[in-house]
């Protein structure tokens, strides 16, 4: 179980595969284990790295508060230790705003981008939020799966992907957790989508938390963004529909990997 010391902190991470650097980057309350799918497809043409955010999976949970500034700070660094750069960078949900500060902040290190289900800044309502505090606070973590995992994963058939998120979301630290939550609060490089000028996806499912007309709206702003859209699909994308989402993935890097 590799982990690299950064920024004062171990951080646990996962590389397979070689060729060029390919950078998964996990959502909220969630760790590699997400990319369990994509670590397979892509090892065999890509160096496949996934890592747990601090506060997360195996990595150390110091205690707050976090920011995503911080989560991309911890991000460069890790890049430049394992000697990635500049890697494809590919974030879901708040990995996706990692991804985005990751691109502002140390545009060097980024060879492209790929956002999944995710924007340049936190747009959620603030009383989901608070709800969400309240639910850890008052029935724990578990229970927050539970309120969570139906929505994303409502079909029969998905009954085993629905247990196994909730149950990978009780392992989490509920401290933790509140504090990355909270990071997301007032966050926005909206202002400097013009800057980002590497080859971007955006890849949007048709049932995701925020419209498709948001993540067109932010892309047109981008100078080489583009919007792929993957209908009958909630907001976690990678793990729910592999079989439509690594492809679309897989097109974009190939064809930004010459």
């Amino acid at each position: 179980m590799p982990k690299l010391r950064i920024r004062g902190i171990e951080l646990y991470y996962e590389s397979k595969g070689q060729g060029p650097a390919l950078l998964f980057i996990h959502g909220l309350g969630s760790s590699t284990r997400d990319w369990e799918a994509q670590v397979a497809c892509f090892s065999e043409r890509f160096k496949v790295v996934a890592f747990d955010v601090r506060g997360h999976g195996q990595s150390d949970k110091p205690p707050g508060p976090y920011s995503i500034a911080d989560f991309a700070a911890d991000t460069a660094e890790l890049i430049r230790l394992l000697g990635l750069a500049p890697s494809h960078v590919v974030g879901l949900s708040m990995g996706g705003m990692i991804a985005f500060q990751l691109a502002v902040s140390a545009p060097e290190l980024v060879r492209s981008l790929v956002i999944v289900n995710s924007g340049p800044k936190f747009i959620l309502p603030r009383r989901q939020i608070l709800r969400r505090k309240l639910i850890i606070r008052l029935r724990g973590m578990r229970k927050m799966g539970e309120a969570l995992g139906k929505p994303l994963f409502p079909k029969p058939e998905q009954a085993a992907l629905r247990q196994q998120f909730i149950d990978r979301l009780a392992e989490n630290d509920s401290r933790a957790y509140r504090d990355a939550l909270q990071a997301l609060v007032g966050w926005s490089v909206v202002d400097h989508l013009d800057a980002i000028h590497c080859p971007t996806l955006v890849i949007a499912s048709d049932q995701d938390y925020t419209p498709i007309a948001f993540k067109e709206a932010y892309a047109a702003r981008m100078p080489r963004a583009e919007v792929s859209v993957i209908h009958d699909a909630r907001h976690m994308l990678p793990m729910e529909r592999p079989e439509r989402f690594n492809p679309v993935l897989m097109e974009f890097l190939l064809k930004h990997s010459a």
